[in-house]
């Protein structure tokens, strides 16, 4: 698993404070997403052909799960999860299955590398039962 855990701010002055979310000179995102998702919740539960993207926490807290993919499906035996929460972040890359459980109210961003259109986003993403 690829997970940044209590991203802290870098800078802090009496205006506020400056935090670098993501900034390893070779992530490209082509698309940023907003997600709002209630307690009890579960997303995901697929895997990307050729996209990966981080996700960001702002707020709340998840259990996120993931499993390499064999023949089109999620190796259950080699599933993992990890309990994140605000200021966490956790990367997938393609070909990975994931899934989250939502434990609280939650807020996040999804830093994705491929575009979010409809049409694209079908046709990468291949839903699976991981959790």
């Amino acid at each position: 698993m690829h997970i940044t855990k209590n991203i802290m701010p870098e800078f802090v002055d009496n205006r506020g404070s400056i935090t670098k979310i993501l900034d390893d000179g070779k992530t490209a995102p082509r698309s940023i997403l907003y997600i709002v998702s209630k307690k009890g919740s579960v997303r995901a539960n697929h895997y990307h052909k050729e996209d990966s993207h981080y996700v960001y926490l702002l707020s709340g807290k998840m259990e996120y799960f993931e499993a390499p993919v064999k023949d089109g499906i999620p190796d259950q035996s080699k599933r993992e999860s990890v309990v994140l929460a605000s200021g966490d972040m956790v990367y997938s890359p393609p070909m990975l299955a994931h899934a989250m459980r939502f434990l609280e109210d939650t807020t996040w961003v999804v830093l994705a590398m491929n575009s979010r259109s409809q049409d694209h986003y079908e046709a990468d993403t291949v839903r699976v039962k991981l959790i």
